[in-house]
């Protein structure tokens, strides 16, 4: 099977499913409390938790702030963590429209940013969330501060054919927002896509009621939004530091290896002025749950090099 073919399926699935587990696992965190008025920004909510230099971590398709129940306890004693969670994801009420969804979605995360006054947070995103800190910056350079991109991609509808359009995307998005709107896929089908995405078992149970759980209108939006969405000349704007995690060990059993994939991540990033690509040796996409270690590794690294002084 044709390499770059097993790689758009996969990113299909993980588009599907991708994002939609919680800790399996109880974590040990100070209680979580609202931040800001949920009115000026309806389209997702914050929780906050720690203190120190600001962190926003944004999860993937279908996935509440629980996601990184982990990794805000690794970090709360040294930033402040704002843990988003998108509108129809999870469980969370869907939104009153999902016209443009994601760029709205951008753009009420950089007025909460304004508004918070949160100086160049640090901002950590997974798959779509990856995505949209990357979107962030390309619109507004200055507004944050160092980005860790966990398993995404700036266009992510070119990972088969590099030449491919936004523009020539459209009808293959528009495709898929209609058949992931029509209503919710199969509980069979939600967990073999999610089993394709992680190890645990566990979590692959929780990432199939995640799954369920979600509005399939704002689901499919937001595929359609991603798939229609390229960034790969617009983060030569970048001025931060970023550090890329990938994963590669799904795609092995198709032929793949780690330098192959690693060549889609550096093609795809190429223009991106600051930035490390690292892949995982045996994590999945969710490589917080499954290469918690090394995650954890390259990104203590990373900020330890790049983040401004705390307050």
């Amino acid at each position: 099977m044709n390499v770059t073919s097993t790689l758009r399926a996969f990113c299909t699935a993980l588009l599907l499913t991708g994002a939609t587990v919680s800790a399996s696992a109880a974590v040990a965190t100070q209680p979580a409390v609202a931040a800001s008025t949920p009115t000026a920004h309806p389209l997702f909510t914050v929780q906050v938790v720690g203190k120190g230099h600001p962190m926003l971590l944004i999860p993937g398709l279908t996935c509440p702030g629980a996601v990184w129940d982990e990794t805000v306890a690794r970090y709360q004693k040294q930033y402040q963590c704002h843990v988003v969670s998108l509108a129809g994801f999870g469980g969370s009420a869907a939104p009153a429209t999902t016209q443009q969804f994601l760029q709205q979605v951008r753009d009420q995360l950089l007025s909460y940013i304004k508004t918070q006054q949160l100086t160049k947070p640090v901002v950590v995103g997974h798959s779509l969330g990856g995505f949209l800190g990357l979107w962030m910056s390309t619109t507004q350079p200055g507004a944050v501060g160092p980005l860790v991109i966990v398993d995404s991609l700036p266009f992510l509808a070119a990972v088969q054919n590099p030449t491919l359009t936004a523009e020539q995307a459209k009808p293959m998005a528009e495709g898929m927002r209609q058949q992931v709107g029509h209503g919710k896929m199969p509980v069979a089908v939600a967990r073999q896509m999610s089993a394709s995405l992680m190890t645990d078992t566990a979590r692959i149970s929780q990432a199939t009621r995640w799954s369920q759980a979600s509005d399939p209108a704002t689901v499919g939006q937001a595929m359609y939004d991603l798939y229609t969405t390229d960034l790969r000349q617009d983060i030569s704007r970048i001025q931060q530091p970023v550090l890329v995690l990938g994963a590669w060990a799904s795609y092995k059993a198709y032929g793949s290896t780690k330098e192959s994939t690693k060549a889609i991540f550096a093609q795809q990033y190429a223009k991106l002025p600051q930035h490390r690509i690292e892949m995982s040796e045996a994590g999945r996409h969710f490589l917080m749950w499954d290469d918690t270690q090394w995650f954890f590794a390259n990104t203590d690294a990373f900020l330890q090099q790049y983040t401004v002084a705390k307050k």
